[in-house]
C-alpha cells in the first residue's frame, strides 16, 4: 500500500483551526486534508480515511486528546499513523507527558507555515516508508513460504520412483545409512527384504511394456499398503526388484512381513501365462537380519538379503528364504 502524497486528518473542534491550517497547507497542494471536529468521531473517520498522519488537538470538549492517541494505538489499521499534537501550551510537563503517552511530535498553536508543512511531510513520508517496508517484509514472507513449499515438494518428488510413486533407490540409501547406524546405537536388529517379480522378462515379452509397467505399480503399491508402520520402507530398487526395509524387526518378524507381501501380491491376480510357477505373477523374496556391530558393514546386510532372494529363486519361487550375516 503506497500513498503518493500525504493525506493529513485534523481533528479539532474549533472551526478557525481548520480554516487556519488549510490555509496554511494552500503553499504545499500536494498534502490532502480531511476535517474531523469531535473527538469521539475521530477513531472511525481515522479507519475509513487511512491517513498518513494526525494532526490531534490535546484539549477537546468531549475526550481528552491523549486518551485518544492511547485509543488509536490500540486500532490495527490506525495503530502507526504518526500523531501531532496539536496544543496551546509549551509546558514542558505537558509535552514529556504526550511524547510519553505515544506522540510523534508536539506543536504549539499556531505555528509558522513552513514548520507545519516540513513536520507534515516528514511524519507522512516516513509513515509511508514504513508501509512499504512491511509490504515488502510481508512479500518476502509470503515468497520464502512458497520456496520453502516448493522445495519440500521438490525434496518429496525427488525420493520418489518416476514409475511406482513409492520410494526410489537413492532415498533407500539414505535412509538405510541413517537407521543402520540408529540401530547400532541404540542395539536394535535391522532386517531387510529384496523382492523380485518372477519371470517380469517373460511377462514384458508377453503383454507388452505398458502392460508391464502398470505390473510394476501394483506390485509396489501392494508392497506399500502391506506395512503395518511408519518407520517401515518400501522402495523400488532396479528394474522389477524392491527393497523392504524394517527398523527394529527380528528375523521371525521379517518372516512375517515377507510372507504377508508375497501374499499380497499374489491376491491381485494379475494373470501371467509365462510364469513357470503361478497363473498369476508372483515374487520372490530373500530376508535378512542384523543387530550391527562395529565388525559389520551396511553391504553385508544388502548381500545377505540378495543371497537369500537368489536361494528363494533357486528353490523354485514364490516363496521366502531368510539369511543372515
Amino acid at each position: 500500500m503506497t500513498y503518493m502524497h500525504p493525506i493529513l486528518l485534523l481533528v479539532d473542534e474549533q472551526q478557525l483551526v481548520h480554516k487556519g491550517v488549510r490555509k496554511m497547507l494552500s503553499e504545499a497542494p500536494e498534502i490532502e486534508m480531511h476535517s474531523c471536529y469531535a473527538g469521539a468521531e475521530a477513531i472511525k473517520t481515522a479507519e475509513h480515511l487511512g491517513p498518513t498522519v494526525i494532526l490531534q488537538d490535546i484539549n477537546m470538549p468531549d475526550v481528552n486528546g491523549l486518551d485518544l492517541l492511547a485509543e488509536y494505538r490500540r486500532h490495527p489499521a490506525i495503530a502507526d499513523v504518526p500523531v501531532i499534537m496539536l496544543s496551546g501550551t509549551s509546558a514542558a510537563e505537558v509535552k514529556a507527558d504526550a511524547f510519553r503517552r505515544g506522540a510523534d511530535d508536539y506543536i504549539v498553536k499556531m505555528p509558522h507555515p513552513i514548520e507545519l508543512i516540513a513536520r507534515l511531510r516528514h511524519h507522512s513520508h516516513a509513515y509511508v516508508e514504513h508501509l512499504e517496508r512491511e509490504a515488502a517484509i510481508k512479500a518476502l514472507q509470503r515468497e520464502q513460504k512458497k520456496l520453502a513449499a516448493a522445495n519440500l515438494e521438490l525434496e518429496r518428488l525427488s525420493s520418489l520412483d518416476g514409475l511406482t510413486g513409492i520410494a526410489n533407490r537413492r532415498y533407500f540409501d539414505t535412509v538405510f545409512d541413517r537407521e543402520w547406524r540408529r540401530a547400532m546405537r541404540e542395539t536394535e536388529s535391522l532386517s531387510l527384504i529384496m523382492c523380485d517379480v518372477d519371470f517380469f522378462k517373460q511377462y514384458n515379452d508377453c503383454y507388452g511394456h505398458q502392460p508391464g509397467d502398470e505390473c510394476l505399480k501394483l506390485v509396489a503399491s501392494s508392497l506399500a499398503d502391506a506395512m503395518q508402520r511408519p518407520t517401515d520402507l518400501v522402495a523400488r530398487y532396479g528394474g522389477e526388484e524392491f527393497v523392504v526395509l524394517l527398523p527394529g524387526t527380528h528375523a521371525r518378524g521379517a518372516i512375517k512381513v515377507a510372507e504377508r507381501v508375497r501374499q499380497a501380491v499374489l491376491d491381485l491376480q494379475l494373470p501371467h501365462e509365462q510364469s513357470a510357477v503361478n497363473e498369476c505373477v508372483s515374487i520372490s523374496l530373500g530376508a535378512a537380519t542384523v543387530a550391527p556391530m562395529i565388525k559389520h558393514r551396511p553391504g553385508e546386510l544388502l548381500l545377505a538379503a540378495d543371497q537369500a532372494l537368489y536361494a528363494a529363486k533357486k528353490a523354485g519361487r514364490n516363496r521366502v528364504i531368510c539369511g543372515g550375516i
